[in-house]
């Protein structure tokens, strides 16, 4: 049975799920949630796909999950890869899952949609100044974290490089500069040379050029 996973393509959120499937090898496929048209919003929506309101939902027959972290665990638990070689790699993992969730993600995510999806007269200055101030201390971290290593855990692609990444592969402007983190960077391009990686608006449907 082919996997379903709600998504869109500005999402980094939902990326994290796509291209943990998509790097997988297990059957899946994408199904848009129009997002900027209000669909997450609405009532049939929040009763028949995800009460929270939120993309990415993967529906695998009986099986509903929402939130990127939980997808990506499915997958690996269904697919044998990402989850690590044993207790402490595991352990691992969820750290840098929950410091992305926390530290990144959540900035990146914020700052990228009020940097570029909100009216220009409608963007805060000082949040967004504030917000970056966050990331780079982020980057930072995953920046030196990254020196010597290949992975952010063990010797091989797993999960806490699936979430980490989500949002650093966008185009758009929101603080982040491949060039000044170069381990970041250097991570970046092995990750995105896996057989099957897609950026995020390949590997998803909906960009901003629909709405351009």
């Amino acid at each position: 049975m082919t996997i379903k996973l709600y998504c869109f393509g500005e999402s980094g959120n939902a990326y994290k799920a796509a291209l943990a499937l998509q790097l997988s090898g297990l059957d899946w496929e994408p199904v848009k949630v129009d997002f900027f048209g209000g669909e997450t919003r609405s009532a049939d929506y929040r009763s028949q796909i995800n009460a929270m309101g939120e993309a990415p939902v993967m529906v695998d027959g009986d099986v509903r999950l929402t939130q990127s972290g939980v997808i990506q665990d499915y997958v690996s638990e269904k697919s044998g890869k990402f989850g690590g070689g044993n207790a402490a790699e595991r352990r691992e993992i969820l750290r840098w899952v929950l410091w992305d969730n926390h530290k990144l993600s959540s900035q990146a995510g914020m700052t990228r949609f009020l940097m570029n999806f909100l009216p220009e007269e409608k963007r805060p200055a000082e949040v967004i100044g504030f917000t970056l101030g966050r990331l780079k201390a982020a980057y930072s971290v995953l920046n030196n974290h990254l020196e010597g290593r290949d992975w952010v855990v063990g010797d091989s692609v797993t999960n806490a490089d699936l979430s980490c990444c989500g949002y650093l592969y966008y185009p758009e402007p929101f603080g982040f500069d491949r060039s000044a983190w170069p381990n970041i960077d250097a991570w970046l391009t092995r990750l995105s040379e896996q057989p099957g990686w897609k950026a995020p608006y390949d590997l998803m449907p909906g960009s901003p050029a629909d709405r351009a």
